[in-house]
């Protein structure tokens, strides 16, 4: 598997799971490092299941087998008593009566590791292979709601200003009729958290019945979305007490969309520039002056 923290694989597959699996992934995330100490059958005690059911689990969530998943779990220790941004030290729970002070501790070391372990995974042939789709490609569409929603727009926004023919959409009507006029020259971004909107699946699986390139930004490898991309781009995600993993992911996709969109850029590089040449004087001008008082 990437070298990405497991706990986040099970936090990440922990919605899909139900009943005595999810009690596992419910235990091994409440005390990891004793975890570590466990066997099968002892885990499967402390959690009323069985040994089976730990097997099970363990591949539920992607891995090969239980002495698998113990390997992860103290790899994923030890990064975080090296790591700077101490993570062993600050976990993601905030309570009522946290200082200030601790929740930007937090929140800013959720959002670092989430960024780190994104770079760590990056799949830098798919995000090549999108990059190539998308600096060559007749016109690009980029689906998201919600919180997803705005960073389809973003994606919009940067890649119009080196020339891309783009549109985001953020409503399910319009990505649709715009996706049934796609061709095999063009490409769909689709950006979904969970992978599982069905408002963003819609248009991004029509898009590919058109034939068009179609790309996935998500932290699930396994969700309908990824399973109907031609690319899969996958982000970590960064949860916290009171903001959910499609919140704290945002800046995990943020910082894959720039990637794709600086290599397109590069791609593109006359027009890219050309382009930015003819609009890099916009806002500027738009800029209130300081008035100096005497």
């Amino acid at each position: 598997m990437p070298p990405t923290d497991v706990t986040t694989l099970i936090r990440t597959e922990l919605p899909r799971l139900a009943g005595s699996l999810r009690k596992v992934g419910e235990l091994i995330l409440e005390d990891p490092a004793a975890v570590t100490h466990c066997s099968a059958a002892e885990l499967g005690r402390r959690t009323g299941t069985s040994q089976a059911t730990v097997t099970r689990f363990c591949r539920a969530i992607g891995l090969d087998s239980y002495q698998h998943l113990l390997i992860e779990l103290a790899q994923e220790r030890g990064r975080g008593e090296v790591s700077d941004w101490g993570t062993a030290e600050i976990g993601p729970d905030i309570s009522p009566d946290d200082s200030l002070e601790r929740v930007v501790q937090v929140v800013g070391t959720a959002d670092l590791r989430a960024v780190q372990q994104t770079i760590d995974r990056i799949d830098l042939d798919a995000v090549e292979r999108a990059a190539q789709a998308t600096a060559r490609a007749r016109r690009i569409d980029v689906y998201g709601v919600g919180g997803s929603g705005a960073l389809a727009q973003e994606t919009e926004t940067r890649l119009f200003r080196i020339g891309c023919a783009v549109r985001g959409w953020t409503e399910v009507h319009a990505a649709a009729t715009s996706a049934a006029l796609l061709t095999p020259a063009d490409v769909a971004i689709g950006i979904s958290h969970s992978g599982a909107t069905r408002e963003t699946i819609e248009p991004f699986e029509l898009a590919k019945e058109r034939g068009a390139t179609t790309v996935a930004v998500t932290s699930d490898p396994r969700s309908p979305l990824a399973k109907a991309a031609d690319i899969r781009l996958i982000i970590s995600p960064s949860e916290t007490s009171f903001r959910t993993e499609s919140i704290g992911s945002r800046h995990s996709a943020l910082l894959l969309i720039d990637c794709l969109y600086v290599r397109v850029a590069q791609l593109s590089y006359q027009r890219a520039s050309a382009s930015l040449a003819l609009t890099d004087h916009i806002t500027p001008q738009h800029a209130v002056k300081s008035r100096r008082t005497r």
